[in-house]
């Protein structure tokens, strides 16, 4: 069967499986919901007191002004984000040093979008400045890009994933997940942690086993202890309302997004309708921090990036992070 998303070098984006999943008749295995095609315009708002903004929209091949022009048109306010990292990381754009992300920045400079990036793996943080990082609304990512058997990095979504990645033993695999999760949150200066609570497709199936109330609550109070917001995807339908009351519960606050491409960013229904059915408040939601407060700058971080040694070094999430302490990040004016 042809992959979705097969379109660049035979490799499956994460767009590239939200498309296929609508356009190409796959399915997202959550239980008792399927990923259908969703329509080209918003319905009637199901939380008609909460803010229509959408901070997880990429460019890729449309412009600007396209993107721009449909936002205003769904009455969505949309937060374009770039990949950002190495060139190790395939996408139809990656930052990778200040002078991009500058270039990025001014070209939606006036726009009437906020701005931020999608950070890649473990090691954006060293293609930056702290003062670069710092001119960005937000900083987004997510734990799709998991340390394979061998250490290297590997999108959990591609279809060798399974041969790369041990899940032999699901719960096990669970662990090891909940691990990566927790690290990301507290050793990376994010804003916002997108696609939360997907699976790849071998454990998808047993979503509302294996995230068990007490990996959920591992999540959710990191996020919350850090000051990191939980996406409420309307691309993938995650998380669940069961997960989502969990991290309710944790302190956890929210954003939308929709993971989209034109034309399908600005489509919220699953976020505005899920958050209408958790009661959230306007209080309870993620906007970008003011100057002085965002992530980038209210997180420690910078050279040398300090990660305590960890006993089960032999483990990939181990060694995906041993492998970044002699690393030296450079730090801005």
């Amino acid at each position: 069967m042809t992959r979705p998303g097969d379109e660049r070098g035979g490799r499956l984006t994460r767009r590239g499986l939200l498309g296929g999943m609508a356009g190409g008749g796959l399915t997202l295995l959550v239980p008792g919901r399927a990923r259908t095609e969703e329509t080209p315009a918003m319905p009637p708002s199901p939380a008609p007191g909460l803010p229509r903004l959408d901070l997880h929209a990429h460019l890729d091949g449309s412009t600007i002004d396209a993107v721009a022009a449909l936002g205003r048109e769904r009455g969505v306010r949309l937060g374009i984000v770039e990949h950002a990292g190495t060139k190790e990381n395939q996408y139809p754009v990656v930052l990778s040093n200040d002078a991009e992300l500058a270039a990025c920045l001014a070209m939606l400079e006036g726009k009437g979008v906020y701005r931020g990036v999608q950070a890649e793996w473990t090691d954006w943080m060293g293609c930056f400045s702290r003062s670069a990082l710092a001119r960005l609304d937000y900083v987004l990512t997510d734990a799709m890009t998991y340390p394979g058997k061998d250490g290297r990095r590997v999108k959990l979504w591609e279809a060798d994933a399974p041969n790369r990645v041990d899940m032999a033993d699901p719960a096990a695999f669970m662990d090891r997940y909940v691990d990566w999760y927790v690290r990301i949150l507290e050793e990376q200066p994010i804003d916002v942690l997108a696609n939360v609570s997907w699976l790849p497709k071998p454990l998808a199936p047993a979503y509302d086993s294996l995230w068990t109330t007490a990996r959920i609550r591992r999540v959710a109070d990191a996020a919350a202890r850090l000051g990191v917001a939980i996406e409420i995807s309307s691309g993938f339908r995650l998380p669940t309302l069961g997960w989502l009351r969990v991290a309710r519960e944790a302190g956890v606050k929210f954003c939308f997004g929709s993971n989209g491409r034109y034309p399908k960013m600005g489509l919220l229904e699953y976020s505005l309708k899920t958050a209408s059915d958790l009661g959230l408040k306007e209080a309870d939601l993620f906007t970008p921090a003011p100057d002085g407060r965002k992530a980038v700058q209210r997180r420690t971080w910078g050279p040398p990036w300090a990660v305590p040694a960890r006993a089960e070094e032999s483990d990939p999430v181990g060694r995906a992070l041993a492998a970044r302490r002699s690393t030296r990040f450079p730090v801005g004016a």
